[in-house]
């Protein structure tokens, strides 16, 4: 039988090799980022015309070259009106700093609890923790801050008229004044005895967890930690030749001198932030306390163990890999949240950047250090928070 010839059918059809999938990817990839590149040459070509216009020199110099000219109500180092804007810039990340570092600490203390009342036996608790909550975190942050900021404008009296409570602390509508130690010699010796018993306590905590484990034994850890601190404050103070002296505020005209002080901008964003936060992570801890297998809890109560004893040494050691996670997301959004602090008057770095802009016209600059600032400030929290979780995690064996 004699062959068939061949056909276009039998052949297939031939397709150039330019035709495939993978350059037609590489073609949308070129034309997407030549797009983008357009975009940002229009976007630094509009830019620079428009500086150019306005007399207005590009760059970072302006942060050393010139005076900052303005105060600054509340700093953590020594700041005036001559200094640099470059180190009015850095009071202001310290501040921001500050009350990040103050809240986290606080809203994770409150929030816990919260979370803890929510789901406990005491049905009036639980009720009052779960309006708490509602409330909190169902009305907006700036509504709470203004509320609070003028409640404490309102209620609390002037200077003149402030009267002492319990002896000690003066509330006022400038702030809340407390007594003050001051030392004849400076505080190093406190860091540095502070410093000393840090390194013991992590020594101590290593000492009785290698005890534990080969003797089955636990060991306080705290109190003995708290000793040596103050043990080893007595022997720097001593050694310095230190002498300690309280600073009592006292009522001068329309101001308080003396003592401490906390102004009612920092107290408005503390106690703003605290609450609302605190709502937040208190559902956080009910969710990863929920997540506990009941068997585990009713294990530990078989052993006799009390239920405080099982909460901090069961539930939440378990329920924490559940927490992490989320609780991440709400430490970052209560650092940027801070940025609120520009419509109460307390002086964070954003404020401080957006007087900075108005008095230089570098806006650009400007808000790139901001975004900076902020953007360094949430990977070090993501990955402090990342590595804790990871540490916590449970090892597959």
């Amino acid at each position: 039988m004699a062959d068939r010839p061949q056909t276009l059918g039998d052949l297939g059809e031939h397709k150039p090799a330019h035709s495939g999938p993978r350059y037609r990817y590489l073609l949308h990839d070129a034309i997407i980022y030549i797009a983008l590149a357009l975009a940002v040459m229009f976007v630094i070509r509009n830019v620079s015309s428009n500086l150019d216009r306005l007399h207005i020199t590009g760059g970072f110099a302006f942060l050393q070259g010139k005076q900052a000219g303005f105060g600054i109500s509340e700093t953590l180092i020594a700041y005036d009106a001559q200094a640099s804007y470059g180190r009015a810039v850095v009071v202001g990340l310290l501040n921001t700093l500050f009350v990040s570092c103050l809240t986290i600490v606080l809203s994770t203390v409150l929030g816990t609890g919260i979370g803890v009342l929510r789901l406990g036996r005491n049905r009036l608790l639980s009720k009052l923790a779960q309006a708490y909550v509602e409330l909190f975190r169902n009305t907006p942050l700036l509504l709470q801050l203004m509320f609070w900021y003028a409640l404490i404008l309102i209620s609390f009296p002037g200077p003149r008229e402030a009267a002492p409570i319990l002896g000690i602390a003066l509330f006022t509508n400038r702030g809340l004044f407390l007594p003050w130690v001051v030392s004849s010699a400076g505080f190093g010796w406190f860091y540095a005895a502070t410093s000393a018993s840090i390194l013991v306590a992590l020594i101590w905590r290593w000492v009785c967890k290698r005890r534990q484990q080969s003797t089955g034994v636990r060991m306080p850890v705290f109190l003995p930690s708290l000793a040596a601190w103050a043990v080893l404050l007595i022997l720097c103070k001593i050694y310095s030749g230190a002498e300690l002296s309280l600073d009592w505020p006292k009522p001068t005209g329309f101001r308080i001198a003396g003592g401490v002080s906390l102004s009612p901008e920092l107290a408005t964003l503390v106690i703003g932030l605290t609450l609302y936060t605190s709502a937040l992570i208190g559902e956080i801890v009910r969710a990863g306390i929920m997540s506990v297998q009941k068997g585990q809890i009713e294990a530990a109560r078989a052993l006799g163990l009390h239920e405080f004893t099982i909460l901090r040494l069961v539930v939440l050691p378990l329920a924490i890999r559940a927490i992490v996670p989320p609780l991440t997301s709400q430490y970052l959004s209560l650092m940027k949240n801070s940025s609120l602090a520009v419509a109460i008057g307390y002086p964070d770095l954003a404020s401080i950047i957006n007087t900075i802009i108005n008095q230089t016209g570098q806006a650009i600059e400007g808000i790139a250090i901001l975004m900076g600032a902020y953007l360094s400030i949430s990977i070090g929290i993501s990955l402090a928070l990342n590595l804790f979780n990871k540490r916590m995690a449970l090892v597959q064996r």
